[in-house]
């Protein structure tokens, strides 16, 4: 039976996910209150919020999904991860369990975001068109969950493969880059191109899960048990 998925063993996902909204309060904070700022502007705006806003809302939903890779990254460095994979909890539901926190703050900071945006269009006498939940469903949550899963998932193999001793490869510092990168090319490329922009956002999406799968198809290698066992 593979390590971490005896039913005895506890999944840890619940203790995950409180602790990184505690270790990443902060970005969480910041990225909803910028999400709910430019949603509402927008929002007034009427027709921008449709075509501009919620283009935008993934850029600020992922930087503040940076939780889940924060408790991974802290455990690993603290020698937290040695004892849990001693212990018999796989790689793979770590991994897992730290995908489910970014993508739960995402969920939050899309639904305040969300809530702010469209009171704002409605109360500006805006009516509701099928354009509006054709791009929420197409681009704006997949895009946003793609892109924090991307960005967790590459924090975590980068975390694994480096040493714990030691601060100066912690990819924190660049970790937000990479998660809004894919948004934000995007975004611009969607702003210039304006009603021709909907294969160019399908098409990225695409690219992005590409990626995605062949990284997490590789778990193994990235993640090597021995790696997380070893002191160095």
């Amino acid at each position: 039976m593979e390590s971490g998925t005896d039913p005895r063993l506890p999944t840890l996902l619940g203790i995950t996910l409180r602790r990184s909204m505690v270790v990443g309060r902060m970005s969480l904070v910041i990225g909803g209150g910028m999400v709910v700022f430019y949603s509402a502007l927008f929002g007034i705006a009427g027709p921008l919020f449709v075509s501009v806003g919620t283009v935008i809302l993934p850029v600020f939903a992922v930087s503040g999904g940076i939780g889940g890779a924060l408790v991974f990254t802290n455990d690993r460095t603290k020698g937290v991860l040695e004892y849990l994979v001693a212990y018999g909890i796989s790689p793979r539901r770590i991994l897992a369990n730290a995908l489910i926190a970014g993508i739960v703050q995402v969920t939050i900071i899309l639904g305040v975001g969300l809530a702010a945006g469209l009171t704002a269009y409605l109360l500006s006498g805006n009516a509701l068109t099928s354009t509006l939940p054709e791009i929420l469903l197409g681009y704006t949550f997949p895009m946003s969950y793609l892109s924090v899963t991307l960005m967790t998932t590459i924090g975590v193999f980068w975390t694994s493969l480096s040493s714990p001793r030691s601060g100066l490869n912690s990819p924190l510092g660049v970790l937000p880059l990479i998660g809004v990168l894919p948004t934000t090319l995007l975004m611009i490329v969607a702003i210039a191109l304006g009603a021709e922009a909907s294969r160019v956002l399908l098409v990225g999406e695409l690219v992005v899960f590409v990626l995605l799968a062949s990284l997490l198809a590789r778990t193994d290698r990235f993640m090597p048990t021995e790696r997380l066992l070893s002191p160095a």
